[in-house]
């Protein structure tokens, strides 16, 4: 499915994550079988941030989907730092719960690192625990961060083969841009690319981003990426969801991504849609893992 020529086709994330969750669905049923109980995975939502809930609902769909079992612990934005501490020691005690994830943002009034050190590394389905990032530098088995890890099962998924491409990773965060530039590093399929990590100290950005064979864009900015910032030919694989303002909608809103994808999409060989690209991705990443949890626990 590698193009050699540029006509872009679409890394559809519905599509392959359909796929993907197929198979969690049978390891879901042969841990029923074996155990007598669903993989468990919770998920813990602080405060009544809109995108937020939106993203935690399809999170608890998706679970019920493949046979997981699913609860949603919703906590008042006025939640103190100590109450929260004590609902993570509340769920890494939990026998009967396999995974969790805190969803961030957290209100402003709350730690988020010290809330992350606080999870059981062993129930990290999301993967930011500094010991399964330290173990996903070192190649050693551990959960990956969802993104970054469904963005490799989507290249997976396609065929693409990337060994020997100059990957371009724009972001540097822990959750998504450092992760991603390590996972494209190491020496595996897809992998073995040499990597640009760019950030929005980075001088002259746009000519790093034109040597991009494969260009991650996670900078957090709506249609950041233009075309005169790609090469031709580029696989181009857009993080960035964005809730504008639009009263032409029914919804009152359009999303966007990181990139200009109308510019941007003729001159790319695959080039992933907002919405329905990365998002289903990420998702299947948390079903992945909780799987994985199920089996260690």
């Amino acid at each position: 499915m590698n193009p050699t020529a540029v006509s872009y086709q679409r890394l559809d994330g519905r599509a392959a994550s359909e796929a993907i969750r197929g198979r969690i669905a049978e390891g879901a049923a042969r841990v029923r079988a074996q155990r007598g109980r669903a993989p468990h995975l919770a998920a813990v939502l602080v405060g009544d941030d809109g995108a937020s809930l939106t993203y935690v609902t399809s999170k608890v769909k998706a679970c019920e989907a493949v046979g997981f079992r699913s609860t949603l612990i919703r906590r008042p934005a006025a939640t103190t730092e100590a109450e929260l501490l004590a609902l993570v020691a509340q769920l890494n005690a939990d026998p009967e719960l396999d995974g969790y994830i805190v969803q961030l943002p957290l209100p402003a009034h709350i730690n988020a690192e010290k809330v992350t050190l606080a999870i059981d590394p062993r129930k990290d389905v999301d993967g930011f625990h500094p010991e399964n990032l330290g173990r996903m530098v070192l190649g050693q088995p551990g959960f990956l961060p969802a993104t970054p890890s469904g963005i490799m099962q989507l290249l997976a998924q396609y065929g693409i083969k990337t060994a020997g491409m100059h990957a371009v990773v724009v972001g540097r965060s822990h959750i998504v841009g450092t992760p991603m530039s390590i996972l494209l590093s190491r020496n595996a399929d897809p992998g073995n690319c040499t990597v640009t990590l760019a950030h929005s100290r980075t001088q002259d950005l746009a000519a790093i981003t034109r040597q991009a064979d494969l260009l991650v864009v996670a900078i957090g900015k709506p249609e950041f990426i233009t075309a005169d910032m790609v090469k031709e030919g580029a696989i181009v694989v857009d993080v960035g969801i964005h809730r504008i303002a639009d009263d032409t909608r029914s919804s009152g809103f359009r999303l966007l991504g990181d990139v200009h994808f109308a510019k941007v999409a003729p001159k790319c060989t695959w080039i992933t849609p907002v919405p329905g690209g990365v998002g289903p991705m990420t998702i299947t990443s948390l079903l992945v893992n909780t799987l994985k949890a199920s089996d260690q626990s």
